[in-house]
């Protein structure tokens, strides 16, 4: 479908200056990305406290999942929905809503008195982490020019990882610090004095941006979408534990009707009235295309890998929540050191070879920490799991940071707000896909009657048998890299999906020059208009 976008420079709505000189673009990316690190914290941090909080509040097991998969469902439900408001309504209005409601569902999580308030707090946790998130991608894709986004999404990379570091950490010392005799409450209340901060720093420094077209909020598509996800994750969450009853087969089975149907409805609406929650457009990108497939399966191989993981320790090895937490130290720094030099070193020169060589280095990872647990057996210690987690975190670093700047890198500035819902989307849809089939390859694994003396070895084995899967996925994702640029390409700063070259006014009317290695494409002059034909 050929059509043609004719967009001013200023086409997210006023940006902040791109003038090295601009402090005001620091400060705001900086007040985003802490955003984006207490959601990364705050999951990880709940993965290092799931025994404690079993033991203080009596849940079950199907209650632990819900807590991490209720946040994984919500999250993923509203971040179409979140980014498409922010287009809409402003994305430094949406943030601050965001920040705002996180940090209130965190009181309510902290305060929690029963499994069942704990899980509801959780899911409007994730909710309101919905509409923060979307905002992040957005207002640095708004705010910062191309030959920069490369920086910005290498330090995004290096803070994925610090969260990696600190999340599990910070969770160990503050269950074992019992802190007024809140036990595992603080991990959740630590959130308040951030999110203030968040919410009062975020109001003075960013600035707004929105879509520059007219766009309504999609109701129809985001109810189902919504759907969709629940009727996929809810029977995998309760299935084993009500016996795979036939309504959740058929719950599932439907679910993929109901996203054929999302497509048909979306695709109409695109050309009804050009709002459509989901930019189906995007997805003619081949980059973008196979990025989000990317992300939707790493997502369930995460969701699936960290759950079990402190299961296995905690529950099954029997170690307090600062061991597991300090174990897991030499993988967050794996990660965050491979993130950190993956953008701006290694991919410009070998392209997606890097993103697959971190498949393979995680596969290898699993693998040792398979052997190593078979041999150990229940006598295994972290100095011996280090480096198995040391060669899956160096994976997952060179994954994680280039494949976010791989997959925006051709989406225009107008649907930076649906794509990154989507790309978020699509990793927490596979993190609670994830979530939700660890009760049938972990807890599958494991007799519903256990004797004391059983628990660790049966424990252990189903650790094993999920780490099988977790590589299995992590192959499956080495071969849809394939379909990844083999080289970085320009960001394209406006104009249809599709395009893979820009044209542009400079300054002096001449086209605009590409820099290939640093992703750059010259930005108009203010008042000149940047014309695309797809």
């Amino acid at each position: 479908m050929t059509s043609s976008a004719s967009l001013p420079s200023t086409a997210s709505g006023p940006t902040v200056s791109s003038d090295p000189s601009d402090r005001r673009r620091w400060f705001a990316l900086a007040i985003v990305m802490t955003a984006a690190f207490m959601d990364l914290v705050d999951v990880t941090i709940v993965n290092i406290a799931v025994p404690s909080i079993q033991q203080d509040t009596g849940a079950s097991f199907s209650s632990i999942q819900w807590i991490t998969a209720g946040y994984a469902l919500a999250f993923a439900a509203g971040l179409i929905t979140g980014g498409r408001l922010g287009d809409i309504y402003g994305r430094k209005r949406l943030f601050l809503i965001g920040i705002g409601g996180f940090t209130l569902a965190s009181a309510l999580c902290g305060f929690a008195v029963d499994p069942e308030m704990l899980v509801a707090s959780r899911i409007l946790q994730g909710g309101t982490a919905a509409l923060m998130v979307p905002q992040v991608l957005s207002i640095v894709h708004a705010t910062f020019p191309a030959h920069e986004r490369g920086k910005v999404f290498g330090l995004f990379g290096a803070i994925v990882g610090l969260g990696a570091v600190l999340g599990p950490l910070l969770g160990a010392l503050l269950t074992e610090w019992n802190i007024a005799g809140l036990e595992w409450r603080p991990i959740f209340l630590i959130n308040l004095p951030v999110g203030i901060a968040g919410l009062i720093l975020g109001r003075k420094f960013i600035t707004e941006s929105k879509a520059p077209k007219a766009l309504r909020l999609d109701l129809i598509g985001v109810a189902l979408v919504t759907l969709g996800l629940l009727m996929l994750i809810y029977p995998l969450t309760r299935g084993r534990e009500l016996g795979w009853p036939l309504w959740g087969h058929v719950s599932m089975a439907g679910s993929l009707l109901v996203f054929l149907v999302l497509v048909v409805f979306e695709r109409g609406k695109a050309r009804k009235d050009g709002s459509p929650l989901v930019e189906l457009s995007l997805f003619r990108v081949k980059s973008f295309a196979a990025g989000i497939a990317v992300q939707l399966t790493f997502g369930l191989g995460l969701g699936i890998f960290f759950l079990v993981w402190t299961l296995y320790m905690q529950m099954g090895l029997g170690w307090s929540a600062l061991k597991a937490g300090t174990t897991g130290i030499p993988f967050s720094i794996a990660v965050s050191f491979a993130a950190g030099i993956s953008v701006q070193k290694l991919v410009p020169r070998f392209g997606r070879k890097v993103l697959q060589t971190g498949a393979l280095l995680m596969i290898v990872g699993l693998l040792l920490y398979i052997w190593e647990s078979d041999r150990y057996g229940m006598g295994i210690t972290s100095w011996q799991m280090a480096l198995p987690l040391v060669v899956m975190g160096l994976g997952m670093g060179l994954i994680v940071a280039p494949l976010t700047d791989m997959v925006l890198s051709e989406v225009p500035k107008e649907h930076s707000g649906s794509a990154s819902g989507l790309i978020n989307t699509m990793q927490q849809m596979g993190n609670a896909i994830g979530l939700g089939l660890v009760s049938v390859v972990f807890f599958g694994s494991i007799g519903d009657r256990l004797a004391p003396q059983q628990v660790g070895p049966a424990f252990a084995e189903a650790f094993q048998h999920s780490l099988w899967w977790v590589a299995g996925v992590l192959a499956v994702i080495f071969l849809v890299m394939f379909a990844l640029p083999a080289r970085p390409r320009q960001h394209v700063e406006a104009g249809g999906a599709g395009a893979d070259t820009t044209a542009g006014a400079a300054g002096d009317g001449s086209p605009a020059a590409v820099d290939r290695s640093a992703y750059a494409v010259d930005e108009p002059e203010p008042g000149k208009e940047l014309a695309l034909t797809p």
